[in-house]
């Protein structure tokens, strides 16, 4: 998980515990029937609801997004400025050995590039990928958006399954004291669980699935246009349109990085013996 979510979950979480010891003793606030209820009734129904596969994928989708960071846009538009330097210098097939494959997206998009594909080709496989890579995101999301609604319901019920105690013991006080606890808590822990962990998990996913959408069109972006061998510089201003006003700086591609990135003898000692060999060396100073 992330350091501030971390951190947010944890001061939440403390905040929570602080208010309940002012107002008694927390242990007053945890009851197993109530607990029960409420985990056992949205569990069912989840299951009754949904195929496992599904419930499957959303704790796949959960895993990573709380276990793997994602670059953000300015990596990815310095990756695609190296690959475009590298790919003007060394070829097409050199990006078969570029390190940062590491992102699915631009693996794929890559070895259609290095394969020699079609603009429209890799546009349209690209594209699908994205639709679908979108529409698996949303149905995780209204999963968890589903269980959040069912959850307060539950608690609504063992609520009601406290009172109906209650009423039948109204001649005997220590029933009325067993059963109260589980009218109140249910709706207690229907509440939290929904809109502590549930909406905010499908919010977190919905973020995370729209920033991924972002790296994903620069880097489509990225790719057509090395294919098309656009100037490295020309690229650079491209892509920090993808960003906002506050990222983007006026800095050209530094050629001390891309040499010692690269392994690029960009100033050896050979004259550049074209004009298309001395686009590239000021392409890459800075």
């Amino acid at each position: 998980m992330e350091r501030k979510k971390l951190i947010g979950l944890i001061c939440c979480v403390a905040l929570i515990c602080i208010g309940f010891a002012f107002s008694g003793h927390i242990s007053l606030y945890f009851n197993l029937a109530a607990l029960c209820i409420v985990i056992g009734g949205t569990l069912g129904a989840t299951l009754i609801s949904f195929k496992i596969e599904s419930l499957k994928n959303l704790y796949q989708v959960l895993k990573r997004s709380n276990r793997q960071s994602i670059k953000e846009p300015e990596e990815i538009v310095e990756i695609l400025i190296d690959i475009s330097v590298k790919s003007r210098v060394k070829g097409l097939l050199s990006l078969q050995e570029e390190e940062e494959t590491s992102i699915l997206f631009l693996r794929r998009a890559l070895g259609f590039l290095v394969d020699g594909y079609p603009n429209k080709e890799i546009t349209e496989i690209l594209n699908t990928e994205m639709a679908f890579f979108k529409i698996r995101r949303e149905e995780s999301e209204r999963i968890l958006r589903t269980i959040a609604e069912i959850c307060p319901a539950f608690g609504l019920i063992g609520s009601i399954v406290g009172l109906i105690g209650m009423i039948a013991g109204m001649a005997d006080s220590a029933i009325i004291i067993k059963t109260i606890p589980i009218a109140l808590t249910s709706t207690l822990y229907g509440v939290i669980f929904s809109n502590f962990f549930l909406l905010p998990f499908a919010a977190n996913i919905r973020e995370r699935t729209n920033r991924e959408l972002l790296l994903q069109k620069m880097i489509l972006s990225g790719i057509l246009a090395v294919k098309s061998k656009m100037h490295p510089r020309i690229l650079e201003v491209k892509l920090k349109s993808f960003l906002t006003p506050s990222l983007r700086n006026s800095k050209l591609v530094s050629i001390e990085r891309i040499r010692k990135k690269l392994n690029i003898d960009i100033n050896s000692t050979k004259k550049p013996s074209t004009a298309y060999e001395s686009s590239i060396k000021a392409a890459a100073r800075g």
